[in-house]
């Protein structure tokens, strides 16, 4: 909670329009914290709830090797494999990433949205949106607890302007911004 407080104040500086978050508990009550900041209400979406992993739901690292070590082999080599019988990443993506674009469309010109999810869902999410291929996602790596990833529309779409940032630095632009 004190690290979701820690963010909400930051965030805060960056004059939100909006708020959308996942439904589950950790992602709403994060969520919940920017909206006592900013007074904003925030918007729930079960569409950006953290990936289903099926039968790997609740087992630990150590369990999931043991049990599913050939899956899970398959799955770091970036292989399309749905985990413990849950989704693929690109369902995930299917389903997350037209909910941040439905709420982005709907803010004021040079608006901000912040959405509130999960690691794995905001990786593919952000994976889809800068229109990477699937086998490239994980390079973007996961995000630490109550961290942020900066997007921005460009000529040619999103563009990544800082990834698990836990501060808010001045961005450095190029000569092509």
């Amino acid at each position: 909670m004190a690290q979701a407080r820690r963010s909400a104040r930051l965030l805060a500086s960056l004059k939100p329009d909006a708020i959308v978050a996942s439904d589950l508990r950790r992602a709403s009550a994060t969520a919940a914290e920017l909206a006592a900041v900013t007074g904003l209400e925030v918007s729930h979406d079960e569409a950006l709830r953290e990936t289903y992993a099926g039968e790997w739901q609740g087992l630990t690292h150590d369990e999931i090797l043991e049990k599913y070590g050939e899956q899970y082999a398959a799955w770091k080599r970036g292989e399309p494999v749905r985990r413990g019988g849950g989704e693929l990443e690109t369902e995930v993506a299917d389903r997350a990433a037209p909910v941040v674009l439905e709420h982005a469309d709907r803010l004021p010109p040079s608006g901000t949205l912040v959405v509130v999810s999960h690691g794995g869902t905001i990786r593919t999410t952000i994976g889809r949106l800068l229109g990477l291929d699937a086998y490239a996602w994980e390079g973007l790596g996961g995000l630490s607890n109550c961290c942020w990833s900066v997007l921005g529309e460009g000529a040619r779409g999103w563009r990544l302007l800082e990834h698990n940032a836990g501060t808010l630095p001045e961005p450095v632009l190029g000569d092509d911004d």
